[in-house]
């Protein structure tokens, strides 16, 4: 399968550098190969949809954005991954760092089981962080950022496991934003929600992307037209179409695209 590539654009319409720069990446789970030969550009500062059906590998490939892919046994991979020009897998390339730069939040919201404050700021406390006005700003930046500050600024004390699942993932993603991330990878975020819960974070994808490069796996045909610039369209583990989603949408030049897009399968 050939895929086909369009070049990059921000949100504007204009060229925008390229953040992650993927080459012939290939990744196999022990003896079964998940992603065959994938390339792909994505410009900082827009919305990158990943959409095709269950088990594609869209979410194999968001997990090798940030390397969580690490923790799977028996996984390898293949290829080049660079995130502004350096390869992430090479040798010397820091984890920490890297994590820290590419933030993730998951499909089913995942708050840890104490506060909201100290959920939030977790990772500062972790990068040692102990001063309480720094992370009391931080705190406060983090939920306005993830739109979340004026339902919950009088009760940052409370536990984040009382919060409803529109409001827990806002938290996961505020204590995504409150490391100071470049990237975000989103896997399926409003999957579980209610459609107000899922309108409120496509609000919310469409305001960080003036600041962050966001990479989101969605099922949701119409969810991925709304919110994203680019589109990638997987199929059995390869890219087979990616470009502006406005065009892939209404002129792919392949027909499996096509097909996808407007349900006649998967």
């Amino acid at each position: 399968m050939q895929e086909r590539s369009r070049s990059g654009r921000g949100p504007d319409g204009t060229e925008r550098k390229t953040k992650f720069e993927v080459r012939d990446w290939n990744f196999w789970y022990g003896s079964k190969q998940a992603l065959f030969s994938i390339s792909l550009k994505i410009p900082e500062r827009s919305v990158m949809a990943l959409i095709g059906p269950s088990g594609c590998g869209k979410s194999t490939f968001l997990c090798s954005m940030n390397r969580m892919n690490d923790f799977v046994d028996n996984s390898r991979h293949e290829g080049l991954i660079a995130l502004d020009g350096y390869d992430i897998n090479a040798r010397d390339f820091n984890l920490v760092s890297l994590r820290r730069r590419v933030g993730m939040v998951f499909q089913k919201s995942n708050p840890f089981p104490k506060s909201i404050f100290e959920n939030v700021i977790f990772g500062q406390r972790v990068a040692g962080q102990t001063s309480k006005q720094v992370l009391e700003e931080i705190c406060e930046l983090c939920l306005k950022r993830a739109a979340l500050w004026n339902e919950v600024k009088d009760r940052l004390d409370d536990s984040a496991l009382a919060l409803s699942g529109g409001q827990a993932q806002r938290l996961c993603i505020a204590r995504a934003l409150a490391t100071n991330p470049e990237v975000l990878l989103l896997d399926e975020p409003a999957s579980a929600l209610d459609p107000a819960s899922t309108a409120r974070i496509e609000d919310l994808i469409f305001e960080l992307k003036e600041n962050y490069t966001i990479i989101i796996v969605t099922h949701n045909m119409q969810q991925a037209a709304r919110v994203s610039d680019q589109t990638a369209f997987f199929f059995e583990g390869k890219l087979v179409e990616s470009g502006p989603t406005q065009q892939l949408y209404t002129r792919p030049s392949i027909k499996q695209t096509e097909d996808y897009i407007t349900g006649r399968f998967g």
